[in-house]
């Protein structure tokens, strides 16, 4: 079976968003087609979930929070991976497969996906020559011999939580391309032919089951920034293509984020139970009120005067709706992490947004906050 979708990384994350994405779109027939994906490391559990994909049958993916205020907790089964290897076993193989077959690339590689492997060099361009340790390596091959193949440009879709993610994924291969000697016309059909997607995804997904499959909350979302001439791998009502990925970007930041901040705050100055979790914080009447409060009196007018007071409503239901899942044990403690950094990152530039669009708006709870 042909699988024009071609995935690096098996992480829980993709099994429970893209790839039951393409899933559901199949159903549909409104996929491309299935998945083949690549374990990249050698790490024990991922074998494990290729071995379990590459038997068949598909795997659960558990949903289970609050959605439209209604509590959810559902399983199905995810049937739109249909082929799974191993880059350096199996590399002779997706080497010929890209040639042909594939029409898009997607990753999620972890934290370290994108830093180079000093043992990587031009001869890995080579026929025949072992895969690459690095993913922009292994992906630089690929695409070099898929230009070679004279085969179509396609489309290419990061999901790595890093801004920008095609762009810089994109200057990490041509940089890669330019230093290996590959020859002028391979680096200027990866730069103009080929579409590097940047793309933000949301999605929570608390744990796996093993040896394949996941639980996740109900909100997903993958929103893909507009370009000419993108493939996508399916339609979905979760993948969104929006003009300017900074819009979503600032509502997760400013209200979402935000919202995890300031009741980590609160945490932290009244020396609540070391346990908190989101969900008992917002089960709390006093806590919600202060919150809804923050958000209603000294954020949403922000927005307003940004032309995206309707967004920012609508995605604010969203969050609540995450805060209230009675399954998800988000422990403040760890929101906590990092919290002054945080909190400028988070608020800050709200307070400077009001002064600056010279908005009356005292703002006294996020002022308290950055002290």
């Amino acid at each position: 079976m042909l699988t024009p979708i071609l995935q690096f990384g098996t992480s829980r994350f993709l099994q429970a968003h893209a790839d039951l994405f393409v899933s559901e779109a199949l159903e549909r027939g409104e996929a491309l087609g299935p998945i083949a994906v690549v374990q990249t490391t050698d790490n024990p559990s991922s074998h494990a979930r290729v071995t379990a994909l590459a038997a068949g049958g598909g795997y659960p993916v558990r949903i289970r929070g609050r959605q439209n205020g209604q509590i959810i907790d559902t399983e199905q089964r995810c049937t739109g991976i249909r082929a799974a290897y191993h880059a350096g076993r199996d590399w002779a193989v997706l080497r010929r497969m890209i040639t042909g077959e594939v029409e898009v690339i997607l990753s999620n590689t972890g934290d370290a996906g994108y830093a180079l492997h000093p043992a990587d060099g031009p001869s890995l361009l080579l026929p025949g020559a072992d895969a690459p340790r690095s993913f922009p390596a292994k992906l630089l091959v690929l695409l070099h011999d898929r230009w070679q193949a004279g085969a179509p440009p396609l489309s290419v879709f990061p999901c790595e939580l890093i801004s920008r993610n095609g762009d810089t994924l994109r200057g990490i291969v041509q940089n890669l391309a330019l230093t290996w000697g590959a020859a002028a016309g391979f680096r200027a059909w990866l730069a103009e032919s080929c579409r590097w997607a940047n793309s933000l995804v949301d999605r929570i997904v608390s744990e796996p089951i093993e040896p394949v499959g996941a639980v996740a909350e109900p909100y997903a979302l993958w929103a893909i920034e507009a370009q000419a001439g993108l493939t996508l791998p399916c339609r979905h009502p979760a993948l969104q293509i929006v003009p300017d990925l900074a819009v979503i970007e600032r509502l997760k930041l400013h209200l979402l984020n935000l919202g995890h901040t300031y009741l980590a705050d609160g945490w932290l100055r009244q020396a609540r139970a070391a346990g908190e979790t989101v969900f008992q914080a917002m089960e709390t009447p006093t806590i919600r009120t202060d919150l809804e409060a923050m958000w209603t009196e000294e954020v949403l007018p922000i927005f307003a005067a940004w032309g995206l007071g309707a967004e920012a409503t609508a995605y604010l239901a969203d969050v609540r709706d995450r805060f209230l899942n009675p399954f998800l044990k988000h422990r403040l403690a760890d929101i906590a992490q990092n919290h002054a950094d945080k909190r400028l990152r988070r608020l800050a530039p709200l307070v400077a947004a009001a002064e600056n669009l010279g908005l009356t708006l005292p703002q006294p709870r996020l002022r308290a906050v950055l002290g």
